[in-house]
């Protein structure tokens, strides 16, 4: 009896042990945040991203009742942020403004210090615009001239790129496949100086961000498709390679992302905030001025998202035969 009175007082002890542990862990989550935030852009100071996050950031923190801080590190095209990222303790305080391509492409393509499912994303705001685009004085007035000429003249197009692997180089490639031409790959460091070969004449095409938007507009390039889901409000008669029978789609996004492990109840409360803050018209002028596109998520579709967008990629890279970073041909 004595023995048994015993275990029981003993089992009553560590249950209100365990609770005391569990309930103080409750309120941090309801009182979430009582601190400045940290956020940390994986792109250099002055780019759509950064521009973007301080503005929705701006806004969302008068929901929150704390600052954010943003500072930023666009080494390894993004990969150095999400490095820092995968090590910080996941407690709110410390999120990265970053793309779906840095979370699941460059993984795949070369050793980076963390994995796709290191992170738990916040919220997904924006749809970045890519797409193909030629010089006005060249003889391509469609995708579907331009895919002829190649057919007919194995070879003899360049097109330029940000890089190797990038979404646009994997574009190009799959129309490529589909149409079995050949066309030479020119890689740049950057939608920039990708462009200016296109316009210098150095590639017959180029494909890249929206940074040919004021190229086409003053009548300079011409744009032939859209990568990604939808076609662009300020060129609605340009089709995407879907509409053009490419089952391809970019999988670009942009996110704000927080380690993995953060609490659900504080993953929650930022999405709420950030979910606020798209929605004010200001910030959607904002998009409206940069000439992206609004595309939500929450967190739960964003990780589905993304989890499908890594096997996809992964196909791809397979696919179309993209060299990853330290493999011999």
């Amino acid at each position: 009896m004595y023995r048994g009175g015993w275990n029981k007082r003993k089992g009553v002890t560590l249950l209100f042990v365990f609770l005391f542990l569990l309930v103080p862990s409750l309120p941090k989550a309801q009182s979430f945040p009582t601190k400045p935030i940290n956020i940390l852009v994986g792109f250099a100071p002055g780019g759509s991203m950064d521009i973007l996050t301080r503005f929705l950031a701006g806004k969302a923190e008068k929901l929150l009742g704390q600052p954010f801080i943003i500072s930023n590190n666009g080494g390894g095209g993004g990969a150095v942020a999400l490095g820092i990222g995968a090590k910080e303790k996941p407690d709110g305080y410390h999120l990265y403004a970053t793309t779906s391509v840095v979370l699941v492409q460059i993984p795949q393509l070369r050793a980076a210090p963390y994995r796709h499912d290191d992170f738990i994303p916040i919220i997904q705001f924006a749809e970045p615009i890519s797409g193909t685009v030629v010089r006005t004085d060249s003889p391509w007035k469609t995708m579907k001239e331009l895919v002829e000429y190649a057919k007919k003249n194995p070879g003899k197009i360049k097109y330029a790129t940000p890089g190797v692997g990038s979404q646009m180089h994997m574009a190009m490639e799959f129309v490529a496949k589909k149409e079995g031409i050949q066309w030479t790959h020119v890689p740049y460091l950057g939608s920039a100086p990708s462009l200016t070969a296109l316009l210098g004449g150095h590639v017959n095409a180029q494909g890249g961000d929206s940074i040919w938007i004021p190229h086409v507009q003053e009548g300079v390039v011409r744009l032939l498709c859209i990568h990604g889901e939808k076609k662009m409000t300020a060129f609605p008669d340009i089709p995407t390679l879907r509409e053009l029978g490419y089952d391809f789609s970019s999988i670009a996004r942009f996110l704000i992302v927080a380690p993995k492990g953060t609490p659900q109840a504080i993953v929650e409360r930022l999405r709420e905030a950030f979910y606020k803050a798209i929605d004010d018209s200001e910030f959607r002028q904002t998009m409206a001025k940069l000439h992206y596109e609004v595309n939500y998520r929450n967190s739960e579709d964003t990780r589905k998202f993304l989890e499908e967008a890594h096997l996809r990629v992964g196909k791809m890279i397979t696919d179309l035969n993209i060299q990853r970073e330290g493999e011999k041909k």
